[in-house]
Parts: C-alpha cells; sequence; structure tokens
C-alpha cells in the first residue's frame, strides 16, 4: 500500500476523464481507473451536501494512482455546489431525475436546513434523466457497468439500501453508523433504484452532521479504505 505523505495532499493527483458537461458548461469529471466492472464512489448529487465532496476528496488524495482501484467523481452536481444549492442551476433535484421505474413528474421538497420546517420546492425534472448532469451519470454507469456504487449524502448518518449486501455490511461495521432500508420520507426517480433495476449493488452512505474536519478525521479512512478495495 503507497499512502500518499500528508504534506504531499494538497492536490488531487490521480488523472481525470470529462464524462459529461453541467447546464451552465462546466465539466463533469470522473477520476482513477474506467475499465468494465470498476466500482464507482460519488459525491455531492445534492450541491448543498458539500461534505462529502470535502470527505472523498480527502480520501482519494490519500490513496497513489498506483493503488485507486475505483472510479470517482468528486462532484455530481458542480453548478449546484458551486451555486450552494441542492439541485442544479436549473433547480431541479437531479436525485429525483434518475429514468428508474418510479419517476414522476412532480415538486419535491427539502428543508431550507435541519433547523427549520420551512422547505424549497424543487423539480423533478421536464422527463426522467431529462438533466445533463443525470444523463452523463446514466452513461458512466453504464460504461463502467460497475460492481458496486457507493453515493455519498448527507446529514442523516446512515446506510441507506433496500435490503443488506455485503458492501452495505462493511460500511456500517466500519463506520458505526446505522442501517435504513430507506429514508422516511418520499421518493422517486432514485439513483439508487436506477441502478438495482439494472442489476446493479447501490449503497447510499449518509455522513451524519458534524463538522467538514471531524468528517474527514472519521470518514477518511473509511473511504480511502473502499477506494483501494
Amino acid at each position: 500500500m503507497n499512502e500518499v505523505p500528508l504534506a504531499e495532499r494538497g492536490r488531487v493527483r490521480h488523472r481525470a476523464e470529462r464524462f459529461g458537461t453541467t447546464r451552465e458548461g462546466r465539466p463533469l469529471e470522473v477520476f482513477g481507473p474506467l475499465t468494465p466492472g470498476t466500482p464507482l464512489i460519488l459525491a455531492a448529487i445534492h450541491g448543498n451536501e458539500n461534505e462529502t465532496t470535502v470527505a472523498l476528496s480527502a480520501a482519494l488524495r490519500t490513496v497513489a494512482p498506483s493503488d485507486l482501484r475505483c472510479a470517482v467523481v468528486l462532484a455530481a452536481n458542480p453548478d449546484g455546489a458551486l451555486l450552494g444549492t441542492r439541485g442544479n442551476a436549473a433547480g431541479v433535484d437531479l436525485n429525483r431525475n434518475f429514468p428508474a421505474s418510479d419517476w414522476e413528474g412532480r415538486t419535491t421538497l427539502s428543508r431550507w436546513s435541519s433547523e427549520t420546517e420551512q422547505v424549497v420546492e424543487l423539480s423533478t425534472g421536464s422527463a426522467a434523466g431529462s438533466e445533463p448532469e443525470t444523463a452523463a451519470l446514466v452513461g458512466l454507469v453504464e460504461r463502467l457497468t460497475p460492481r458496486w456504487i457507493v453515493s455519498l449524502h448527507a446529514p442523516i448518518g446512515a446506510i441507506v439500501e433496500p435490503a443488506p449486501t455485503a458492501l452495505g455490511d462493511a460500511l456500517a461495521r466500519q463506520t458505526g453508523l446505522p442501517r435504513m432500508a430507506a429514508v422516511r420520507y418520499r421518493t422517486s426517480g432514485l439513483l439508487d433504484l436506477w441502478a438495482s433495476e439494472r442489476g446493479l449493488t447501490c449503497v447510499t452512505l449518509e455522513l451524519p452532521r458534524v463538522s467538514h474536519d471531524a468528517i474527514v478525521v472519521r470518514f477518511a479512512p473509511v473511504l480511502a479504505a473502499l477506494l483501494r478495495t
């Protein structure tokens, strides 16, 4: 195992490939090997969950290029990440836009913050897979046919998957987070369901509501080990 020295982790040293373009024309980038069967880990499909990018980036910068065994998307929604919004630049919740069997055109609600009951209204898109970010991620997954997918979210603090898998078991054991079969609010058009309908294992790792510093200390080592798997 070749761990990158701490002093050399100031930049990502892995090769990036562009796999799509956002609504605002920004590149969608994936790092690491892209051979069929390569596992995929992605962060920030919700742009206001930037702690997922912080944790995954710290993990990626820990792992030497020769040891990286996963494809990595640090920001699946870079427009939203830069704007500080949950949805993309068009106000679409990308994790309600996947062409899963239950996709429906509707308004989806998101809390303004964890401290208030006030909500923000977002769209699920004009059609399933309507957004360029969603279409690009669908294309990447179809290209990779990954052995498994881990999608990072926040701030529920749980391992979310409809039925237990070996990957979910390992993540629960390593993180100490509880297991959930589903989140406790209405969803449709999720990456998870779309992937599972294609026979792919997809686990959602919901990071807890803690500081960015605590996220790196607690979860970057777990993610780094996963990247070497």
